[in-house]
């Protein structure tokens, strides 16, 4: 990655700068009309700095607003796209045709050279017809597709014969992501997704086909705009567009907001006494980096065909990246495709049997007689060593290829703060970046599965509001962004690394509370009923189990008494089943033993608190979630109960956000009640006041 520029004095608003302060800023040159990016510096030659993002110049009343059109590779490059599918989707149509000439010796009394000439023939036309109305398709339409950058909102337009015009306000602007697949890199363009509050029912505004210079000077422009107009709001500043670097209007509109190296009170759970703790690595220089940053790296120089120089776009504070050991876990941690292929070898192998006996019949009975007494045989441990030795080995594999994949997905990974928004760009092959206002963000989740929780790591996320896709948004979408999660920020970081990472990417959160209240006494007792009997995995598993035993048992039963004739295959299969019975039995008593540690552990682990800004809510248990949130992010809080829990003096606690598509809601159970009463007050207005606080 390119390494970003020292950072510039924030120019002040002329109604505060001070005479003979300090020289002028330089005023970028003039723009050229040609130029991809409107207003935008010229591109540097390759290696050179990044270019500052001009300011926009006010335009006079009555103008016509300036129309940006989407990169021309919006028409070429995705027509061969659809070339390449066309090609493989007639390919694959015409093979029984090409393989029916050849076998047959021609066609209709055509010579198999002139019929496979006909069939080629055709085919190719095929394809040129439709490639040929895809790109006039792509042509006509790359004529209509510009947006408009004006003084207060974002304007997208689209559409040929139905015309559509998204109109975005800035101060809507919730997140602005881009993404890009191996050919749009190649080339150096991308995909803009412009995320606003408006939750599940809102689509993403899609800006298809940019230039990388251009995405970076849209975004610097966009999140620029926003600050500008809330800070006109506020009253902190005129009416003067600011430019991208200068100090954000949320830190501008509240002078008490804390450093960037306040520190970070740690979750319960969560080891402090980090090394430094909340001192940001140097800009340009992060602490953490792992061997496939060298080919994000040469990404970064390279840049692409019609990328262009990279845009200053705003002052970094605080980085850092993975590790080669963090990078090596997350790839174990997030490879399932091999348990998926597990799953399905086990299926095929279950048809094949199945079809095997409905193939040969009777000769199938004889074979499985015979497999039974084999069974019983020294020789069937070497085969089974034979058989599932390999089959190990081909899984182990597998896995191992999965991982490295995921490593891939995830190599460059950087997380940064950036004026007042968080950044993350991971993606080897396909890229992707995120950047998200710091004031848009719904709450910070601590994450630990139980393998994470054995090694000590967990998962950093911070909760937003996720938007639903655009249209062209899913070609780009990367396989391994985990959109559930909302923005994670470190996906296997040490937990003694949380409080300085936490510090230094949003110091925001840098008062969370400490004194956190446990659950009931009584949640323990509760918790071995509900994990254990109610919710219990091991518990069901032993029922099925043991419905499967007595079953079987009376069909031997009746079998002995010769009520019930069975044949060989049919023995088989009883016995079969007495295995897997006396296999569920044993299954379930891990599973049970599972549930109960997981039971206590949540007992033990469980709790909450909060202070005056923010609630934090810890779920214990194998795994571990520890959510903060502001309190002015709650949307709605309340304490429910039923029969049992009022007998036993509890009460679930339940806050929602807006984090996610549709809000998300955290729950707590088993409150003692004064508790929860408490929690009750502090929630209304002037709650703080109410509760001493």
């Amino acid at each position: 990655m390119e390494a970003p520029q020292q950072p510039q004095q924030p120019r002040q608003p002329q109604s505060q700068q001070q005479p003979q302060a300090a020289p002028a800023p330089q005023t970028p040159a003039a723009p050229d009309p040609q130029s991809p990016v409107s207003g935008a510096t010229q591109a540097a030659p390759a290696g050179a700095a990044n270019v500052p993002a001009p300011q926009p110049a006010p335009q006079p009343e009555g103008a016509e607003p300036v129309k940006h059109h989407v990169h021309h590779s919006y028409m070429w490059l995705e027509s061969i796209r659809t070339l390449v599918v066309v090609a493989l989707a007639v390919l694959v149509t015409n093979f029984s045709t090409i393989a029916g000439v050849i076998a047959d010796g021609g066609l209709d009394g055509l010579p198999t050279g002139l019929a496979l000439a006909l069939v080629a023939g055709g085919s190719l036309l095929a394809i040129l017809v439709v490639v040929g109305i895809v790109v006039a398709m792509r042509v006509v339409s790359y004529k209509h597709l510009y947006f408009i950058v004006g003084p207060e909102e974002f304007t997208l337009c689209s559409g040929v014969f139905s015309k559509k015009r998204v109109h975005v306000p800035y101060q809507r602007v919730q997140s602005i992501d881009q993404r890009a697949t191996l050919l749009q890199r190649i080339f150096g363009v991308c995909t803009v997704l412009i995320d606003t509050a408006g939750g599940a029912s809102n689509k993403a505004i899609t800006v298809p086909y940019v230039t990388k210079q251009q995405a970076e000077w849209l975004r610097a422009e966009l999140y620029n705009r926003k600050n500008h107009l809330a800070a006109v709001a506020a009253g902190v500043v005129g009416t003067a567009v600011t430019v991208p670097g200068a100090p954000s209007a949320s830190a501008a509109a509240s002078p008490a907001a804390p450093a960037a190296s306040t520190a970070v009170a740690p979750a319960p759970g969560i080891a402090a006494g980090a090394a430094a703790p909340g001192a940001p690595a140097p800009v340009g220089q992060p602490a953490f980096g792992n061997v496939l940053d060298i080919g994000s790296q040469a990404w970064d120089e390279v840049g692409g065909l019609f990328a262009g120089a990279g845009v200053d776009t705003g002052r970094v504070t605080y980085e850092y990246g993975l590790t080669n050991k963090e990078l090596f876990l997350t790839g174990l941690s997030g490879s399932t495709s091999a348990g998926l292929i597990l799953l399905g070898l086990i299926v095929g192998l279950l048809q094949l049997v199945g079809n095997a006996f409905e193939l040969f019949g009777d000769a199938a009975n004889s074979v499985v007689a015979s497999a039974v007494s084999y069974a019983t045989s020294q020789a069937m441990g070497a085969v089974v060593g034979l058989v599932v030795v390999p089959f190990i080995v081909v899984l182990l594999v597998l896995w191992l290829l999965s991982a490295l994949g995921t490593c891939v997905s995830y190599g460059g990974f950087k997380a940064r703060r950036r004026d007042n928004r968080i950044e993350v760009e991971y993606g080897l092959l396909k890229h992707s970046f995120q950047g998200l206002a710091v004031d848009r963000v719904q709450s910070v989740s601590i994450n630990q599965t139980f393998i994470r929780r054995l090694l000590g790591y967990c998962e950093i996320s911070l909760g937003k509001i996720d938007a639903a896709e655009g249209e062209n948004a899913s070609n780009n979408q990367n396989a391994n962004e985990l959109l559930n999660k909302g923005l994670v920020v470190h996906p296997f970081v040490k937990v003694s690394r949380v409080p300085e990472i936490l510090a230094g990417l949003i110091p925001e959160f840098a008062d969370l509370p400490q004194d956190s209240i446990p659950v009931a006494k009584v949640a323990l007792r509760r918790a071995l009923i509900r994990r254990g009997i109610v919710q219990g995995g091991g518990f069901w598993c032993a029922v099925a189990a043991a419905i499967l035993a007595a079953a079987l048992a009376a069909v031997g039963a009746a079998a002995e008494s010769g009520a019930l004739y069975l044949e060989s295959d049919d023995l088989f299969l009883l016995s079969m089943g007495s295995v897997a019975a006396m296999g569920l039995f044993v299954w379930a008593a891990i599973l049970f033993i599972i549930d109960i540690i997981g039971a206590v552990l949540w007992a033990r682990e469980s709790s909450f608190a909060y202070n005056r800004r923010f609630m934090q809510v810890s779920n214990g248990g194998l795994s571990r979630t520890t959510i903060s949130f502001p309190r002015q992010k709650i949307q709605f809080g309340c304490a429910r109960s039923n029969p049992l829990q009022r007998r036993a003096g509890t009460r679930t606690l339940l806050a929602t956000t807006a984090a996610g598509q549709g809000g998300t809601t955290t729950t707590l159970v088993d409150v003692p009640a004064e508790d929860a009463a408490a929690w009750l007050d502090w929630l209304k207005p002037g709650g703080n006041r109410a509760c001493g606080l």
